[in-house]
C-alpha cells in the first residue's frame, strides 16, 4: 500500500513537472513570435526620399512611418523629400517601429520686410541682412535726404510688413541728400568766399 502511494505520488510530481516545462516552453515561444524576440531591423538612410518611396522601402522591412512638422528648408534637398529622420540610419529596430520623419519644405518661410524706410543706409542695411534677407543693388537718387526711400524685389516696389521667403534678394534705393538746402547753401557760400579770395 505504502510504496503504490509513493509510485502515484511520484507519477503526479513527474506530471505536474512535465505540464509545467510544457508550459514554460510554450510561453516563451508565444513571446518569442509575438515580440519577435531577437530579430532587429536596420533603419535605412530615408534621407531625400519622396514619401511614396519612402513608404515603399519601410514596408519591405516591416516598418512603418509617420510624418512629423517640417524642418527648416534646405536647398540642398529635393522639395517635401525628407531631411531628418528618427531613429538614425543604422539603428537597430523591432518590425512594426515607427520611424519619425521631417519633410523639406517648398521653399523659405516668409518673413515680414522690416521697418527700414526713412532710415539711413547704415542702419537699414544691417536690419535687412539680420532677418535674413540678402542686400542687391544699392543706387542713389537725388533727394533731400541720405535715408533708404525705397526697397525694390525683382523690380517690385516693396513696404513694410510686405512677405517674402527668407534669402530673398532686395534693392535698395538711398537718397544722395543733393537737395538739401543747407548743403547748397554751405557749397554756394564756399564757392563766393573762393571767388573773393580770386
Amino acid at each position: 500500500m505504502k510504496s503504490s502511494f509513493t509510485a502515484n505520488l511520484v507519477k503526479q510530481v513527474l506530471y505536474a513537472l512535465l505540464v509545467l516545462i510544457t508550459l514554460t516552453f510554450l510561453l516563451f515561444w508565444w513571446l518569442k513570435t509575438t515580440t519577435n524576440h531577437g530579430q532587429q531591423i536596420a533603419v535605412p538612410d530615408l534621407s531625400k526620399m519622396s514619401v511614396v518611396q519612402v513608404n515603399e522601402a519601410l514596408l519591405e522591412l516591416g516598418l512603418r512611418s509617420e510624418i512629423m512638422d517640417s524642418a527648416n528648408y534646405n536647398p540642398q534637398y529635393p522639395k517635401y523629400s525628407v531631411i531628418e529622420q528618427v531613429p538614425r540610419p543604422g539603428h537597430m529596430v523591432k518590425q512594426d517601429r515607427k520611424i519619425y520623419l521631417a519633410l523639406n519644405p517648398s521653399g523659405y518661410v516668409k518673413i515680414s520686410i522690416p521697418k527700414v524706410l526713412g532710415r539711413t543706409l547704415r542702419q537699414g542695411q544691417p536690419t535687412l541682412l539680420a532677418v535674413g534677407f540678402k542686400i542687391g543693388t544699392i543706387t542713389t537718387k537725388a533727394h533731400i535726404s541720405d535715408q533708404v526711400l525705397e526697397l525694390r524685389h525683382k523690380g517690385t516696389k516693396l513696404a513694410t510688413g510686405d512677405k517674402l521667403q527668407k534669402t530673398s534678394v532686395i534693392d535698395i534705393v538711398v537718397g544722395d541728400g543733393s537737395l538739401n538746402r543747407f548743403k547748397t547753401q554751405k557749397k554756394d557760400n564756399t564757392k563766393e568766399n573762393g571767388d573773393g579770395e580770386n
